[in-house]
């Protein structure tokens, strides 16, 4: 593996992938957010003059064309500036920082717990000897990929904090109230992570390796856990990756319905509110999330497995 190349290559698609993310994201905000200034100013509700709305057109240059403001703000993002939130009145930056750590949190509870769970269900259910036990599990599995997360969240408040009231309901801090949360989010991931790592074992546990293990003597479980498992895991680790970055956009619903801070839901607001300045940043930082993640699966890929970098 060539390191510099690797990571030179990977620097450059991920400009042009965060380029392209925030690019789209200011048209397309722009095109549908109606006027700004208005919503700068409180709303058609707030009955705002000519006057004030010309006054914030021209503070905020909502009164040139188009391409000098996208120009403006390319060049402001170039050097790291985000702009100023419409709405909070404070820094880009600064908004999302206050709310990164309570996503970053949950993200990262979510996908440890649901690559957990995949690899206990995919590993004692892959179909062999018991066939009812691996179609059981892939069946329940399908069900949590199809139903949408705010259900899942509901039924989990519903079970856990409702009719079995061991978990508090929303607005706690601490390890209790991060449960439920990341359980909602972890359970569609795990069973997406199950399926795809329950067919790859399928497929190592027919390898010639695996029947020499199984000859010197080593216990069925002892044969998945210590050598197939890892000659499985690569689609699984290419597919948490992805989850993760993800997870900065999808864990918006989670954290309204668990009434928690987070940058979800300071996307939501923003958006309700033509904050552009907001919406964009946090675009950003979820292409930016993304790209890390992309490239920090291909250094695993390549710890694990040599050859997938090896060209």
């Amino acid at each position: 593996m060539n390191l510099p190349r690797f990571l030179a290559g990977r620097a450059i698609t991920g400009a042009i992938v965060l380029w392209g993310a925030a690019t789209l994201t200011f048209i397309m905000m722009h095109l549908t957010s109606g006027d700004t200034a208005v919503a700068i100013l409180g709303g058609p509700d707030a009955m705002p003059t000519a006057e004030q709305i010309a006054a914030v057109r021209a503070e905020y240059g909502l009164d040139r064309p188009f391409l000098v403001q996208y120009g403006d703000w390319l060049w402001r993002l170039l050097h790291g500036d985000l702009g100023q939130s419409y709405r909070l009145r404070i820094p880009v930056s600064e908004a999302i920082a206050d709310q990164l750590w309570p996503t970053i949190q949950l993200g990262l509870t979510s996908a440890a717990l649901a690559f957990a769970l995949a690899i206990l269900s995919a590993t004692l259910t892959v179909r062999r000897r018991r066939a009812w036990i691996g179609t059981a599990a892939s069946v329940t599995e399908l069900v949590f990929v199809a139903v949408p997360v705010f259900v899942i969240g509901i039924a989990l408040l519903l079970t856990f904090a409702f009719y079995f009231p061991v978990l508090p309901v929303a607005n706690a801090t601490g390890l209790a109230g991060l449960a439920l949360p990341a359980l909602t989010l972890a359970l569609p991931m795990a069973a997406t992570l199950g399926q795809v790592l329950r067919q790859e074992l399928e497929d190592v546990l027919d390898q010639p390796f695996i029947l020499t293990a199984r000859a010197r003597g080593l216990s069925d479980l002892a044969t998945r856990f210590g050598h197939a498992l890892r000659h499985a895991l690569m689609p699984v680790i290419t597919l948490s990756g992805f989850f993760l970055a993800a997870l900065m956009s999808s864990t918006a619903v989670t954290e309204a319905l668990f009434s928690r801070p987070g940058v979800g839901r300071l996307l939501v607001d923003a958006s309700n509110t033509t904050d552009v300045p907001v919406v964009v940043g946090i675009t950003v930082l979820s292409a930016l999330f993304y790209v890390i993640a992309s490239v920090a699966v291909d250094l695993i890929g390549a710890v694990i497995d040599p050859r997938t970098v090896a060209r």
